[in-house]
């Protein structure tokens, strides 16, 4: 007589009470079950990578933020944080008429409110007609909502003075970053000396080489002209394209323009050099864009490639492969939590277009909410819309400032024994040279860290300030930076400036004296 055998359910309860009877009663031969994820099995691509900007010296900061607030003593009441570009953190405060257009997609019942003007609710009802269900909470086409898009073709032919733009070319992003690891992922393949080599600035944004890192491809340094205000020399690109050829392929060179974290804005002439040298050497362009609005120097003028490309003729604007990225996140919006972002993509191979289709298809859409943020930015009021006029004396009011924060900053630091900064023509952060002591040196190495990385440590430690060490952007060998935002307040930057003006001499009197 066959006996019944229990369902399915029953069954997987028992062999689940009896695994808990055996762990309660220890009866596990003596053992815990071992992770299967450890440091050991991780992927070691993941254990390469390194991102500065949030990294040793910010957790620390959080580590004293958290002490001061449970009621610890230190010299100082607040730690201040000038480690990221994070605007709105550093008491930026938002553009009115973009956060009118995304209050709006994201709650329509506001379209009847008599406190939003028309134009935000035009545009609002424009965006919402593109999303499924008119709503901010569907998903959009993977590439970015359509009619998004063409507003951004329209933008770039407007900043471009009519260079033509093709909405089909326009990819919405999470921001900036997204693009570019994006781009980076269909360029990077090979093995051995066939391995992509990716040409980065040094000092670069720590995106580059973590992503670099994590892809397993060649990281090809060109070194920017610190003597030269921190210049792109096209020598340096041939110097470092022939010694990467010796043990790998360098397919792609990537250029931040305006500069981070060095704040240079690059020539029409500079960039017409880069895009010949790419025409030559065959390499994919990636351009970075995001600081493009912040530019400070009146003797300086954002060119994109795009627009040199074209101007340089056919033979170059029809064949180079450029993606060049923008964001929600820098400029006068400073809007860094919606993650917004578009990229450009011209001259891409047909069928290798369709496989950056499909990689974007995989993360399905970018945030809507984002998405409608890079619309404001690139179809702001026009001079007969309502809400004209308080737009521009917002964008202004931040650019003005920022511009004067950057001139504050480039003078007290050159006024500092010891430090060297250049001018901060564009984007939202200064890299001064900073001297460190021989005997400060020694005592960092006997630490096992880098000397910047001492210097910093030091810095938070006994001022709350909080900047990054130059090591992790990237310097030339026995030179020390840190790089810092220009976004606080001018008077938070003040007492900033000013604290470490007074660390800096301290610290060269401490270690000079030990010589």
């Amino acid at each position: 007589m066959s006996r019944s055998r229990p369902s399915v359910e029953k069954y997987g309860q028992m062999r689940f009470l009896t695994a808990e009877a055996k762990v309660s009663a220890g009866r596990l031969n003596g053992k815990m079950r071992e992770k299967t994820l450890t440091m050991d099995t991780l992927n070691p691509q993941v254990k390469a990578v390194e991102y500065a900007v949030r990294g040793p010296i910010v957790i620390k900061a959080g580590e004293i933020e958290k002490y001061l607030e449970e009621g610890g003593t230190k010299p100082f009441s607040e730690v201040i944080k000038a480690n990221i570009g994070d605007a709105h953190a550093m008491g930026q405060q938002p553009i009115t008429f973009l956060r009118q257009v995304v209050a709006l997609c994201t709650f329509p019942e506001l379209m009847d409110s008599p406190s939003f003007p028309e134009d935000a609710k035009w545009r609002a009802q424009r965006i919402l007609q593109g999303c499924g269900g008119h709503s901010l909470g569907s998903y959009s086409a993977s590439p970015g909502v359509e009619c998004i898009r063409k507003d951004i073709a329209a933008y770039i032919e407007q900043r471009d003075e009519g260079v033509p733009s093709d909405w089909e070319n326009i990819y919405l992003t999470t921001g900036a970053s997204d693009g570019i690891m994006t781009i980076l992922r269909l360029l990077v393949s090979g093995k051995d000396s066939s391995r992509t080599g990716v040409m980065i600035p040094i000092p670069q944004y720590p995106l580059y080489s973590a992503a670099i890192s994590e892809m397993d491809a060649v990281q090809v340094n060109y070194y920017l002209d610190e003597d030269n205000c921190w210049a792109l020399d096209i020598n340096e690109l041939y110097r470092a394209y022939q010694a990467a050829k010796l043990h790998c392929q360098p397919r792609v060179i990537c250029i931040i323009n305006p500069g981070n974290p060095t704040g240079q804005v690059q020539s029409k002439k500079c960039i017409e050099e880069v895009l010949h040298f790419a025409y030559e050497e065959n390499l994919f362009v990636m351009s970075d864009e995001v600081y493009q609005d912040n530019v400070y120097t009146p003797d300086c003028q954002f060119h994109s490639f795009k627009k040199v490309l074209y101007e340089m003729g056919p033979e170059y604007f029809n064949s180079v492969e450029l993606a060049s990225f923008h964001s929600s996140s820098k400029g006068y919006m400073g809007e860094c939590g919606f993650r917004g972002g578009y990229m450009e993509v011209i001259n891409m191979d047909p069928e290798v277009k369709a496989q950056l289709v499909k990689l974007l298809s995989v993360r399905l859409c970018p945030p809507l909410a984002g998405q409608a943020a890079m619309d404001v930015i690139v179809n702001p009021p026009q001079s007969d819309e309502h809400s004209y006029k308080q737009f521009h004396q917002e964008k202004s009011s931040v650019l003005g400032a920022l511009a004067d924060k950057a001139k504050l900053t480039e003078q007290i630091l050159n006024a500092v024994p010891g430090i060297k900064c250049n001018p901060v023509q564009g984007a939202m952060y200064a890299f001064p040279r900073i001297f460190i002591p021989p005997k400060a040196v020694e005592e960092a190495k006997a630490l096992g860290m880098q000397p910047d990385m001492f210097y910093c440590l030091r810095l938070l430690e006994e001022t709350g300030i909080c900047v990054v060490p130059g090591s992790g952007f990237g310097q030339k060998d026995g030179t020390h930076h840190f790089r810092m935002t220009i976004l606080p307040s001018i008077e938070k930057l003040k007492v900033l400036l000013g604290k470490v003006r007074d660390f800096h001499i301290s610290f060269l009197k401490e270690y000079s004296a030990l010589e």
